[in-house]
C-alpha cells in the first residue's frame, strides 16, 4: 500500500472515531457552560456536513422515521470506502 493510501485510510479511521464519539455524546446532556462543550461543538462542526446530507437522504426515503440513522449510514459508507481504497 502506498503512503497516500495509508494516510487516507488513517484519516478515514479518525473521522469514523469522531462520528462514533459524536453519536455517543448525542445521548448525553452536555453542559453548555462546561469546558467540554467547546469540544462537543467542534465535533458537530466537523461531522455535520456529512451527517446532514445523510439525514436529508434518510428523510427522502423514510420520512416518518423518528430515529436518526445518519451516523450508522456514514460508518457503513466510510467502511466501504476503506475497502475500495485497500482494493479488497
Amino acid at each position: 500500500m502506498t503512503g497516500f493510501k495509508a494516510l487516507l485510510i488513517q484519516v478515514i479511521d479518525i473521522y469514523i472515531i469522531i462520528i462514533i464519539i459524536r453519536a455517543v455524546l448525542s445521548w448525553i446532556h452536555v453542559n453548555p457552560y462546561g469546558n467540554f462543550f467547546q469540544i462537543y461543538l467542534f465535533l458537530i462542526k466537523i461531522t455535520e456536513p456529512v451527517l446532514h446530507r445523510l439525514r436529508e437522504l434518510q428523510k427522502r426515503f423514510f420520512p416518518q422515521s423518528p430515529i436518526d440513522f445518519s451516523p450508522l449510514i456514514a460508518l457503513l459508507a466510510f467502511h466501504l470506502l476503506k475497502k475500495i481504497i485497500i482494493g479488497v
